[in-house]
């Protein structure tokens, strides 16, 4: 025993506790069946017996396995999609059915690891302490475990703690097109968050921009309380939503801890476009954008499984692409009414050096008034009435047809334009705590009074 201690760094009963969680999961039985056709990345085979879920691994004739998950039947045959590579696979291999659910091992010896989405590491710092395993798929809370959110989370961004507070166990959509910088955002959000634990993942991200966001916007500091889960666009549909089902099981595991948690991932557009592969592929019809029935479903799913609990609580962001900057855009328009609030970052703002470009008439943050206090709120609206008078009158600004005096909201929101400017941008390496964003804003807001 002593010498297995020593190897994991874990204690004896927690390891053998980890183990005993995954024997019990196991059937006592092996179904096998045969592959009868392989197309794109879908098998077919005459058996196993196994529900929809089920991990299964074909064997091929080079004795190579490979791991698979079961996505549907099609008559009384078995649809299986690889989780890796089908490249070998063909008629007559060796269906087996495994008897339990996809899942990632869990612990605090996560923390500050980066791993892949089925929980291996990526980061070759040495194998993983875990000490429990858990279903990517669990059930969303009841909704008489939630409580209501009270307290506000810093996010370490002026723009957003000021004008969007957002609350512990809040979920919010951060809607924007290619380029416009939600990358940037959300590292600024993992170094700068006053949550105890971090959640990062990266969901169908460029390989190249792994590396850049775990130098560059997670830094070393950031690190050290984060655990980021990895899959790649080059991956399979199935390890793209794994992804996002690991990452958002580690933060469940951390919120069951008592902690809170803030949960990032980027991006839910990737999440739901790998969904919509793994729907056609089983068979389902597409409906608008090609999106299938149960990618919609499997989006509340996973957002409704962050909250305020009565232990923890999981924030969460995700990011949305809005493509073309639509956003009547079929997908953003039902992810938004899944969320809490949304962050809309405006291509126009960013064109002009205003960072981070967040659209802040566009943006909502719907618990803002159960977690902000009264005075903060109202130098909150005092700011958008600004920012309203101004955008209605843009155009007869700048094309000097607007006659001083004539409106006194617009000459108020004329004078304090470039104070409001400089309160709402930040530098990405800036970090600004939620009390000096909310001070900020209420000085602002008496200058404008003036």
């Amino acid at each position: 025993m002593a010498s297995i201690e020593a190897e994991s760094g874990e204690r004896p009963v927690e390891l053998l506790s980890s183990y005993a969680n995954r024997l019990r999961t196991r059937s006592p039985w092996r179904w096998e069946g045969k592959v009868i056709e392989a197309v794109g990345q879908t098998v077919e085979s005459a058996g196993p017996l196994c529900s929809v879920g089920e991990c299964c691994e074909i064997v091929d004739s080079e004795g190579e396995v490979h791991l698979a998950e079961a996505i549907g039947f099609r008559g009384a045959n078995l649809i299986t999609m690889p989780v890796e590579s089908s490249s070998g696979i063909r008629y007559g291999d060796t269906v087996a059915a495994l008897g339990v659910q996809p899942s990632i091992d869990v612990g605090e010896g996560l923390i500050g690891r980066v791993l892949n989405a089925l929980g291996q590491p990526l980061d070759r710092a040495g194998s993983l302490r875990a000490t429990d395993a858990l279903p990517l798929e669990r059930a969303v809370p009841h909704p008489l475990d939630r409580t209501p959110i009270r307290m506000p989370l810093g996010t370490g961004i002026r723009a957003i703690d000021s004008m969007l507070t957002v609350g512990r166990g809040q979920r919010v959509g951060i809607f924007g097109g290619s380029g416009v910088g939600k990358s940037t955002l959300i590292g600024m959000m993992t170094r700068n968050s006053d949550a105890d634990v971090i959640v990062v993942g990266l969901v169908g991200e460029r390989g190249r921009e792994v590396g850049e966001f775990l130098e560059d916007s997670l830094g070393p500091e950031g690190r050290k309380r984060s655990v980021v889960v990895v899959s790649t666009s080059d991956q399979t549909p199935l390890l793209r939503m794994r992804a996002a089902l690991a990452a958002t099981t580690v933060a469940e595991y951390f919120a069951d801890q008592g902690k809170h948690v803030l949960l990032v991932l980027d991006s839910l557009t990737r999440f739901a476009m790998a969904a919509r592969e793994v729907g056609l592929a089983a068979g389902e019809p597409p409906t608008a954008k090609g999106y299938t029935p149960s990618v919609f479903s499997r989006l509340a799913q996973l957002v409704e499984r962050a909250g305020q609990f009565r232990e923890g609580s999981i924030t969460a962001f995700y990011t949305v692409l809005m493509e073309g900057d639509d956003q009547q855009d079929t997908l953003v328009d039902a992810v938004r009414s899944y969320l809490d609030g949304h962050v809309v970052l405006s291509r126009t703002l960013a064109s002009q050096g205003w960072y981070p470009p967040i659209e802040l008439l566009d943006s909502i943050s719907r618990l803002m008034p159960s977690v902000a206090s009264g005075e903060h709120r109202g130098a909150a609206a005092t700011v958008r009435r600004m920012l309203a008078a101004y955008a209605r009158s843009e155009d007869l600004v700048r094309i000097g047809a607007y006659k001083a005096g004539t409106d006194p909201e617009l000459d108020d929101a004329l004078r304090t334009r470039e104070a409001v400017r400089a309160f709402l941008m930040q530098d990405a390496g800036e970090a600004v705590s939620f009390a000096e964003a909310r001070e900020g804003l209420i000085r602002l807001s008496e200058g404008m009074r003036r």
